[in-house]
């Protein structure tokens, strides 16, 4: 399982590639916008653009924050609870958010083969939005990849036989 955890990671590790540089393209493209618009040429679209890049970074960083262990949990119940019980609960629950960012990516596929058949396009640059749909589903795929490596790899601690 350990060579599917790395590989996993690894994975997870590109994805938050592609988030940091979104970020930065975030800040730069601002910084650029805010210094243009003080000589009267502002980016045209920037708002646009920002709000795209914004929806790559969150989607995409899912996945390496829940390798880290990042995100919140209230565990404060389970605590007291024996290891194996422990480790049980946390099978389940993130075999339920495994679930839960399967169905999520499954409909983010849906809408943007919908906008792609429409061609929605945004106001300002007509820029496809369908793209960004499509990363939005691809950063949900990965964090749930790495759900159900976790699912598997909980699970297997808490049905271990006890030596």
């Amino acid at each position: 399982m350990s060579r599917i955890e790395r590989l996993v990671g690894q994975l997870a590790s590109f994805f938050n590639g592609i988030a940091s540089a979104a970020v930065v393209g975030m800040m730069a493209l601002t910084c650029l916008d805010v210094l243009l618009r003080f000589l009267r040429h502002p980016i045209p679209g920037t708002y646009e653009i920002v709000g795209m890049l914004g929806a790559v970074f969150v989607s995409f960083s899912l996945a390496r924050t829940s390798v880290d262990q990042g995100h919140i949990a209230v565990d404060f119940l389970v605590q007291r609870f024996p290891k194996r019980m422990q480790h049980a609960v946390e099978a389940l629950n993130t075999g339920i958010c495994a679930l839960l960012f399967t169905v999520v990516c499954h409909q983010c596929v849906l809408y943007a083969r919908d906008l792609k058949a429409s061609g929605e396009v945004s106001m300002t640059l007509q820029m496809p939005i369908h793209p960004f749909v499509f990363g939005i589903a691809a950063g949900c795929a990965m964090l749930s990849v790495v759900l159900y490596a976790s699912c598997v790899s909980w699970s297997v601690k808490a049905f271990k036989p006890a030596v």
